[in-house]
């Protein structure tokens, strides 16, 4: 091994303390530099949960069924969509939205409609929280569509500089792709991407026996949640390596699965949660300059999931780089780890 593949090998072994991360699997590339790397108990081309990192996948079929004239971005939701998902989907102060919200709306997450899976229920506790919990479950695109109706929307569809990030609005894109497309979303999945780009551990999860990925760590206990995992579908179910994602991550960003042209008109930058802003369809990593007064640290366009997998490119620095620290209280960690990486790679 070269001097800086054994720096990034060492950022991978540093970060499993056997504490907070068991095992985290990485791979980075630079123009002609590639590396993949792995740790702890994550062995190298072990499939792992890449949780919301899946919203890119949804981001690129609805990307491509726009370039194909199946769809655009300002069409009404309520198109494609059933009466009974519409009806009372989005109530504010009375009055009902639900026919203004359109897909540039969920992508972006612009539409104001609560999240289903973290928004507080009447009894105080999310599905998140259940989830973190132990209390695994099953939940159907219905249910999660009548969970979100039954909390509170946070502001008009399209409110200037108004965003809340909700997988309510990745499973309604899903939905959209099964109808549009009259096959279902893992079917897109595997004929729009998996297929073309020859991933060959990629796959929605959607078999609750299915032991082929890692298990998920929530602090220091297994958090085996299956069930929960084969629910998310288009806003957070898929399955995949390092190795795959960085295939991904290239193919989504080099016009290999939708006009490259595209990526510009997805950076309209909205504040979700610090230091995130949500683009649409993407997601925008940038350290304020308080914490990067020497600007050392590129921003970053891709997107990340709740259990510390992310999927991001650097523009400026022309560095794509995937991976996961496998953790779902500390997701932080792994922003930490690519900018580590990131800067071995782009030492001279």
């Amino acid at each position: 091994m070269t001097e800086k593949e054994n720096s990034l090998q060492a950022v991978l072994d540093k970060t499993v303390d056997g504490k907070k991360i068991f095992g985290t699997s990485f791979a980075i590339k630079k123009e002609g530099f590639t590396w993949f790397g792995a740790s702890g108990n994550i062995l190298n081309e072990q499939p792992y949960f890449i949780a919301s990192t899946t919203k890119l996948f949804t981001t690129a079929i609805i990307l491509h069924l726009k370039s194909k004239g199946k769809l655009t971005l300002d069409d009404q939701i309520s198109k494609y969509l059933d009466k009974s998902v519409m009806k009372g989907l989005h109530i504010y102060n009375g009055k009902d939205y639900s026919n203004e919200i359109t897909i540039k709306h969920l992508l972006a997450h612009t539409s104001g409609l609560a999240d289903y899976f973290q928004g507080k229920g009447a009894n105080g506790n999310s599905l998140e929280d259940d989830i973190k919990n132990g209390n695994d479950q099953f939940w159907t695109f219905e249910q999660a569509i009548e969970r979100t109706k039954a909390l509170k929307p946070l502001f008009l569809p399209g409110t200037k500089n108004k965003a809340n990030y909700a997988d309510t609005h990745f499973q309604l894109l899903g939905k959209i792709i099964a109808v549009v497309t009259d096959k279902s979303y893992s079917d897109n999945c595997d004929q729009l991407i998996i297929k073309p780009i020859n991933l060959s551990k990629t796959y929605l999860y959607k078999d609750a026996t299915d032991k082929t990925p890692k298990t998920l760590y929530h602090k220091a206990k297994a958090l085996d949640i299956p069930k929960a995992m084969t629910s998310f579908g288009s806003d957070g179910g898929m399955v995949s390596t390092s190795t795959d994602m960085l295939t991904f991550i290239v193919a989504f960003f080099s016009g290999k699965l939708f006009p490259k042209e595209y990526i510009n008109d997805l950076q309209e930058w909205n504040k979700i949660f610090f230091p995130m802003k949500s683009g649409i369809g993407i997601h925008l990593f940038k350290l304020p300059w308080i914490f990067n007064p020497t600007g050392g640290v590129p921003y970053f366009i891709g997107h990340s999931g709740l259990s510390g997998a992310l999927a991001y490119y650097s523009p400026k620095k022309n560095i794509f780089v995937v991976g996961t620290v496998n953790q779902v209280a500390h997701p932080d960690i792994s922003f930490r780890t690519m900018i580590k990486l990131t800067q071995i790679v782009t030492k001279k």
